[in-house]
C-alpha cells in the first residue's frame, strides 16, 4: 500500500526539528516568506519552495519545483562562489516518514545554501551603523564587472516602455484593492505622474533599453554579504524577465532601498562609483523615476501581505511600510513633472 504524499505543514515540521538533518544542528530557525520556507541550521541554510501557481511563477509540480533548484543553484554561483551547494532530496521511506537524501521515493526539492555571517549582511551593518565606504566601494565594482561581463539584452523600445505602463497600473489597482485607507485621490496623482513620465521622457527610457542585461533581479541589502570578495545571494531565479534591468535601474532600486533603511549615503556612493568605473553619466531625472517607480511596486508588494491573513501583530508592519514606500515614491518623482 502506498503512503500518503505528505501535506507542506507536514514537510515543514519535519525539517523545523534539529534531528532531521545530518549535521545534528543545535536548532533550526524557520522563516516564512511569500513563496517559501527557510530554515537555518548552524551551518546551513535550506530553502524549500512552496507549490504555488502565480501569474509570474509556476511551482505547482514537483518537478517544476526540481527545475527551479536547478535554476537557482546556476544563477547565483556566479555572484555567490561556495555558497549554492546543490539540491538535496526530501524522501519519504516505506514506512512513510521523511528522510533528508535518504532511499524512498522523493516528494521535494531543496535548496542548500552555506550560511552567510549575519553580521557581514549589509542590512545588518546598516542597522549598527558601521558601513565603510571602502566596503561600499568594493561591492560596487564587483557589481559593475558583473554587468560588464554579462551579455547586453537590449530591448524593443515600445515594448521597454509599455513594461513601465503595466507595471504602474498594476500598482496603482493593488493599493486601491487592498489598502482601503488610502485616499484614491493621491494615489491616482501618483500613477498619473509616473506614466506622464513614461510618456514625456521617451529619448531617455530609449537609452535605458538599450543597456539592458540579465541582472541579479532582486538586489536587497540583506541580499549583499560584505565579505572579501563580496557576494550577492538571492538572485531572482523563477521569471527571466523580471532579471531584464538597465544596471541604472537596478542600481537605483539598491540605493532606494538604503534609503528606506536609512542610509541614503550608500545609494549616492554606489552611483558615484559607477559613474567612475563605467564613465556613464546617468540622467539624475532617469535614477529618480527608477526610485520613484521602485518605490510604488514596494508599496505595492507591502500592502499586499495584507491580504495573506498575516499574524495580528505584523498586520500595522506591513501598513507602515506601505505608507513608508508610497512616501518615498513621492519624494522621487521627477521634478520637472
Amino acid at each position: 500500500m502506498t503512503a500518503r504524499q505528505p501535506t507542506l505543514a507536514t514537510k515543514v515540521a519535519f525539517l523545523s526539528k534539529p534531528e532531521s538533518y545530518p549535521e545534528q544542528p543545535a536548532r533550526v530557525n524557520t522563516i516564512e516568506t511569500h513563496m517559501s520556507w527557510v530554515f537555518l541550521t548552524d551551518r546551513h541554510v535550506y530553502k524549500l519552495h512552496k507549490p504555488i501557481h502565480t501569474g509570474y511563477l509556476d511551482f505547482s509540480t514537483l518537478e517544476k519545483r526540481r527545475l527551479d533548484c536547478d535554476e537557482e543553484i546556476r544563477l547565483n554561483r556566479p555572484l555567490a562562489p561556495g555558497v549554492y551547494l546543490g539540491k538535496v532530496a526530501l524522501v519519504q521511506t516505506e514506512d512513510g516518514s521523511l528522510a533528508l537524501n535518504g532511499a524512498g521515493e522523493t516528494v521535494e526539492w531543496l535548496v542548500k545554501m552555506r550560511r552567510l555571517p549575519r553580521d557581514c549582511m549589509l542590512d545588518a551593518r546598516i542597522d549598527r551603523g558601521n558601513v565603510t565606504k571602502a566596503e561600499v566601494d568594493r561591492f560596487t565594482g564587483t557589481l559593475v564587472e558583473f554587468y560588464r561581463q554579462t551579455h547586453a539584452e537590449p530591448q524593443p523600445e515600445e515594448t521597454y516602455r509599455q513594461r513601465f505602463v503595466e507595471e504602474t497600473r498594476l500598482n496603482h489597482r493593488t493599493l486601491l484593492a487592498v489598502d482601503r485607507d488610502l485616499e484614491p485621490a493621491a494615489l491616482e496623482r501618483l500613477r498619473d505622474r509616473l506614466l506622464e513620465f513614461v510618456e514625456r521622457r521617451k529619448a531617455l527610457l530609449k537609452e535605458s533599453a538599450r543597456r539592458v542585461v540579465e541582472a541579479h533581479g532582486d538586489l536587497r541589502p540583506e541580499h549583499i554579504c560584505l565579505t572579501d570578495p563580496p557576494l550577492f545571494i538571492d538572485r531572482l531565479e523563477f521569471n527571466r524577465g523580471f532579471r531584464l534591468l538597465d544596471p541604472v535601474e537596478e542600481l537605483a532600486f539598491l540605493a532606494l532601498e538604503c534609503e528606506f533603511e536609512g542610509a541614503a549615503w550608500i545609494g549616492d556612493r554606489v552611483f558615484g562609483v559607477y559613474r567612475s568605473l563605467t564613465g556613464e553619466q546617468p540622467e539624475s531625472e532617469l535614477v529618480t523615476f527608477f526610485k520613484a517607480t521602485r518605490a510604488h511596486l514596494r508599496a505595492r508588494l507591502s500592502a499586499s501581505h495584507l491580504t495573506d491573513h498575516p499574524p495580528r501583530d505584523s498586520v500595522q508592519k506591513w501598513i507602515d511600510k506601505t505608507r513608508a514606500y508610497l512616501e518615498l515614491a513621492w519624494r522621487h518623482l521627477p521634478a520637472s513633472l
